[in-house]
């Protein structure tokens, strides 16, 4: 079971680079824009990957739909790139999706340093108030 695991991971691990390396080498469709490829996971029977995208300048699923098409559209093409390269007996089949956790991890992160800067502005030194 745990031999099973560390195959599909070190699959997922795989993807992700050669799928970075090819968005970037290969794909020149403007609509995409530039891509990072955040994560892949893998069916258990190495059949389909999932692959998490964003895109620079788009922070909504709505704005990456079009570039998301476009990937899928692109996916038999990327497979078969791979499927040249891979030691594997079949390259999984690909659908990306859009990865929304990272953005909504960097609007959290800016609401804290939000907060931290308007907490440092209530507490300067010099504004010190007497209660009572």
């Amino acid at each position: 079971m745990a031999r099973e695991f560390g195959r599909t991971q070190r699959v997922a691990d795989y993807l992700r680079q050669e799928l970075a390396r090819l968005l970037q080498r290969e794909v020149r469709d403007p609509r995409i824009g530039m891509v990072s490829v955040n994560e892949v996971e893998v069916s258990r029977d190495l059949a389909y990957a999932t692959v998490f995208v964003t895109f620079m300048g788009r922070d909504s699923a709505a704005q990456a739909a079009e570039p998301l098409e476009v990937l899928n559209h692109a996916a038999g093409f990327l497979r078969s790139q791979i499927a040249h390269d891979a030691r594997m007996r079949t390259v999984p089949r690909l659908r990306f999706v859009y990865d929304a956790g990272v953005v909504r991890g960097r609007q959290i992160s800016d609401l804290i340093e939000r907060a931290i800067a308007d907490d440092r502005e209530r507490h300067a030194p010099g504004d010190e108030r007497e209660d009572g």
